[in-house]
């Protein structure tokens, strides 16, 4: 080999020769460019390399060797870009149209005819290649011979032949890659996924053919698993008898085709493709598998797969490639840290080569980045399906500990619930719903909740802009189905009940835990809040969470009083063992001080009872059982009093009302004997409180009703007479025209009463149907019937609702916020509240939440006497 100074060299030469020499030298150099045209160009012709050899030889001899080799890879290099390179294109000239096709697209062509034309141009192109590196051997030869005849020092003949063999590759890759077409790209991919298909699909037939004909069925968990003698999973057997083979058809035609590539110099194109293909291949099985399934779990049934056909068929492929060798074969004599433990690693291969290791790690990562990208955009539904679908969240987090993406999840997850939960058409008690079954499917992937966290947050600050979340939230915990009428389980289970059960479970976990944690210290990802503590501090709290949207446990525990006293009066009997054991729950997670007046409540639900009991036992004689008031009589054991201690229960709202004239002394003989059972004890009765069940006896029909007291007055009032003015029966009542013309309207929907105008616009008359035969298809039915109360929700409301509690005891500061205003201007929230909690220290003291203070406001709002701009209030001009 010369150095890069020889050129320069051999021009000085020729200033020292002779002109017989200079002449040896030209013809010699004629002759030489002859034969080398002659043995590379056209056709070729071997039998010229004697002649080329002694040419060489000749020219050599004169110093002249770096030109001979530069002529010779000149036209080497014309010669390929003429007979192999351009031929080769034109192969794929027809195909020119397939550039703008995606490589994922179906290409309409003729399979084989594609396949037909690769290997006859790569057979053409390779044989073009063979014929030149032999004439280039020639070369190599004759320069080793001439100087092994000037010298008597054995030149080193591999190196020559090693640069020239590798400048020729240099010259072969940089001419294809010069003129490579768009679409040859294209080609390959197409090819490769088509061969891997079939390879795919001749191998999933066996696959499924093995796992599937167990009588009793399998899961999808279990494909790819055969239990042996031992109760244990081998894979290995299962596939022993199906290993993939280098002299397969497929892998060695597939092989061919790559070996070609790559002495072509497309060996960074060839890889790319087939991998690409694999890719593709794997994300298809992926999807096919999980599919929108929640209900199984199918990331083992994916990793069998994965060792059944992409492993096998690499491992073959790359035996046959001569790239298997072993990392256990390592120059360095170290062993690999990537090397696994050969009886793991996949069935059939006892020995894998690193390339193999790496391939594995590759397609394991893919399997299951793909898997965790379809579940997490199928997070919701899951969600929703909880915990029915809690294979499909074990399988997400095994993926996330694997790919480590926790913040494509929160991103992805809060997207969604802000797109199709936080709207205005869900409902509160639907979005609380789905929050729940978020805690506890997050639970399980993220144990210390930190990502919860995050994606619990916009839920919870939507919720706090709803008026009814309150109620909402008590009513699922405290209800039967926990607020949801096709919530699943058992009908008298509230949600109260199921995290107490829940809570019991993940204490006897975390004494699990507890003797197997490891005492290493965990950083918190980086999703992680600064502000809410670490994780190796904090366990997911339901309860917690659902009352952290409240602000504060006072709140609900003021809300679930109202509820509690509103459900106790509408009941129309004593039995409270449901509301018993939900107190106790609540006292559990509360604390017993907090619930002493709700306990006061049932306290007297009970005492009510016993009294009742004790008032009915004293009546000895049948005259003494009743009041008879014309032919009417009502008869005491029909009447049952829930007796209360008002300063425990929260206020009670009582409107006046005239009730009949046997009721009224029923009810004055009942507190009567109350008073002499209870010395010095007196009743005072809320007569708009409670429930009537009546029998309306008419002329073709019996009906019952489960009515207000002020409704049974208005249809009593009917005894008298069969029609009323509404200004007379409202007098006769007790209550304004108004408000009997919104509640009569129960009885004109149910086809009792008919309505017709009065004499003056402002009266309507009232006539009682007797026989309802023409009105039935208005809201009658035939027969005896059961109707639930009926009403005005508001109205029947027998406790006031805590927006109206907060309304009134807010009232004492209504003045000093309108002077605050008038003084300031404007004031924020956050302002406002600090003041009242600094200067209100007078009875009764500013005591009240920031979100009670919020809510006040808005009242204050609606009714026009302040604005609200950009989070500022301001005095309404």
């Amino acid at each position: 080999m010369e150095d890069s100074h020889s050129s320069l060299f051999n021009l000085r030469i020729l200033d020292t020769l002779t002109d017989d020499q200079l002449h040896e030298i030209l013809d010699s150099y004629d002759a030489f460019c002859n034969t080398t045209q002659s043995l590379l160009g056209g056709a070729g012709d071997l039998s010229y390399g004697a002649q080329f050899v002694s040419h060489v030889h000749t020219l050599c001899k004169h110093g002249l060797q770096s030109l001979v080799l530069d002529h010779f890879l000149k036209v080497l290099e014309e010669t390929f870009e003429r007979n192999g390179a351009s031929r080769f294109w034109r192969h794929f000239d027809p195909y020119a149209d397939f550039v703008g096709l995606n490589k994922n697209d179906d290409i309409n062509i003729d399979e084989d005819e594609i396949e037909s034309v690769l290997y006859n141009a790569l057979e053409e192109i390779s044989i073009e290649k063979q014929y030149q590196e032999k004439c280039l051997l020639i070369l190599v030869h004759a320069l080793q011979s001439f100087k092994d005849q000037m010298s008597e020092e054995r030149h080193n003949f591999e190196a020559e032949r090693n640069y020239l063999t590798s400048k020729y590759q240099w010259i072969v890759s940089s001419v294809l890659m010069t003129t490579l077409p768009r679409v040859f790209p294209v080609i390959l991919h197409w090819y490769f996924k088509r061969r891997l298909e079939e390879l795919s699909t001749m191998v999933d037939v066996e696959f499924t053919d093995d796992v599937s004909p167990n009588k009793d069925g399998m899961d999808l968990d279990e494909k790819g698993k055969v239990c042996n003698k031992d109760g244990e999973m081998d894979v290995d057997e299962c596939y022993s008898d199906r290993r993939f083979s280098e002299n397969s058809r497929l892998v060695k035609n597939i092989g061919k085709v790559v070996l070609d590539l790559r002495s072509l110099g497309f060996t960074s194109m060839a890889d790319d493709a087939y991998a690409s293909a694999i890719f593709l291949l794997l994300k298809a099985k992926v999807y096919n598998v999980a599919g929108d399934d929640f209900r199984s779990s199918v990331l083992q049934s994916i990793q069998s797969w994965i060792q059944a056909v992409p492993l096998q068929f690499l491992h073959a492929l790359l035996v046959y490639l001569g790239d298997s060798v072993s990392y256990e074969s390592t120059s360095s004599g170290f062993k690999s840290p990537l090397a696994p433990q050969p009886s793991s690693f996949c069935p059939g291969i006892d020995t894998p080569s690193e390339g193999l290791v790496r391939w594995k790690l590759r397609l394991e990562y893919f399997a299951y980045e793909t898997l965790q990208d379809l579940r997490i955009a199928k997070l919701f539904e899951i969600i929703v399906d909880y915990p029915e679908s809690s294979p499909a969240i074990e399988d997400l987090k095994l993926c996330l500990e694997y790919t480590g993406q926790h913040s494509k999840l929160v991103e992805s997850f809060i997207s969604a619930l802000r797109y199709r939960l936080l709207t205005a058409g869900a409902s509160t008690n639907d979005i609380l719903h789905q929050y729940v079954s978020t805690i506890k499917a997050l639970r399980t992937i993220d144990p210390a909740g930190v990502f919860l966290e995050a994606v619990g947050e916009p839920i919870r600050d939507y919720l706090k802009g709803r008026r009814d979340t309150i109620k909402c939230i008590v009513t699922m915990l405290t209800d039967g189905t926990g607020g949801n009428s096709s919530a699943s389980g058992n009908p008298g289970d509230s949600l109260l009940e199921e995290l107490n059960r829940d809570e019991e479970i993940q204490e006897n976990i975390g004494i699990d835990d507890d003797f197997n944690t490891d005492d290493r210290w965990q950083p918190d990802p980086v999703e992680a809040d600064p502000l809410k503590g670490s994780r190796n501090q904090t366990k997911v709290d339901i309860l917690g969470m659902i009352v952290g949207i409240i602000g504060s446990k006072d709140q609900l525990v003021h809300e679930y009083r109202t509820m509690l006293a509103e459900k106790l009066l509408n009941k129309s009997d004593y039995d409270i063992d449901s509301e018993i054991r939900t107190l106790e729950l609540l006292k559990i997670h509360f604390g017993e001080s907090s619930l002493q007046k709700c306990e006061i409540m049932l306290n007297d639900l009970i005492g009510s009872k016993r009294v009742n009991t004790n008032i009915k036992a004293t009546i000895s004689q049948p005259s003494q059982t009743s009041v008879e008031v014309e032919d009417n009589a009502i008869s005491m054991d029909k009447i049952a009093a829930t007796i209360i201690s008002s300063n425990f229960w929260p206020p009670i709202q009582d409107e006046p009302l005239n009730l009949p004239e046997p009721v009224n002394q029923l009810l004055s003989d009942y507190s009567k004997r109350f008073g002499e059972i209870k010395t010095p004890r007196k009743l005072q009765w809320k007569k708009s409180l409670g429930t009537v069940k009546l029998e309306l006896q008419f002329e073709d029909r019996v009906v019952q009703f489960t009515v207000a007291p002020v409704l049974a007055s208005i249809i009593m009032k009917f005894q008298d007479q069969t029609s009323w003015s509404s200004k007379n029966l409202a007098a006769a009542i007790g209550i304004p025209v108004d408000v009997l013309n919104r509640r009569i309207h129960f009885w004109i929907s149910k086809g009792i009463i008919t309505e017709s105008p009065g004499g003056d616009s402002s009266d309507h008359v009232y006539t009682i149907m007797e026989n309802m035969a023409e009105t039935s298809k208005n809201g009658g039915g035939s027969g005896n019937t059961q109707e639930l109360l009926g009403g005005d929700e508001e109205e029947d409301r027998s406790v006031a609702s805590v927006e109206n509690q907060l309304r009134k005891e807010m009232t004492v500061y209504e003045k000093f916020i309108l002077g605050m205003l008038t003084n300031f201007g404007s004031m924020a929230l956050d302002r406002m509240h600090n003041m009242l909690k600094m200067f209100c220290i007078a009875d009764p003291p500013y005591d009240k939440s920031l979100q009670q203070l919020q809510s006040f406001l808005s009242g204050l709002v609606s009714e026009e006497k302040l604005e609200l701009r950009d989070g500022v209030y301001f005095l309404k001009k």
